[in-house]
């Protein structure tokens, strides 16, 4: 099974210009944590509550601030073609619970989720992953 199967299309995403302000109410809105930043197509980035938090406010920047100044730049990815279980095992050994996912040219076609994994992929996959997050 490969990821583009399980993987959640289409999703949101925050450009580098847009305040910290805007993406906490996307991420309030769309109920998540975790937004890719894209620009141009390009992913760029991601930006989580925890880098608003530790990367802005523990640093005295304001709510008006850019999401560039906060987001993670070196991001981590996985192909659309790639198989589930060989992406789970990334996920586990890099710790992340979730991954942008990119077709061949790196343009930002979805994001897999651990949840995604254990739903729809291969759950023992997902529980190994999970396993290696918690430690």
């Amino acid at each position: 099974m490969q990821v583009n199967e399980i993987m959640s299309p289409r999703p949101l995403t925050l450009t580098p210009e847009q305040t910290l302000r805007e993406a906490a109410r996307v991420m309030r809105r769309i109920d998540s944590g975790f937004v890719p930043v894209g620009d141009g197509g390009r992913l760029v980035g991601t930006l989580t509550d925890r880098d608003i938090v530790i990367n802005a406010l523990a640093q005295q920047k304001s709510a008006e601030s850019p999401v560039s100044d906060a987001m993670t730049t070196e991001v981590l990815y996985c192909f659309e073609d790639q198989a589930v279980a060989e992406v789970a095992r990334n996920m586990g050994a890099q710790q992340v619970r979730r991954l942008p996912v990119v077709n061949r040219d790196k343009r930002l076609v979805g994001i897999v989720s651990l949840g995604d994994l254990s739903r729809h992929g291969d759950p023992s996959a997902a529980g190994a992953a999970l396993e290696q997050i918690s430690v």
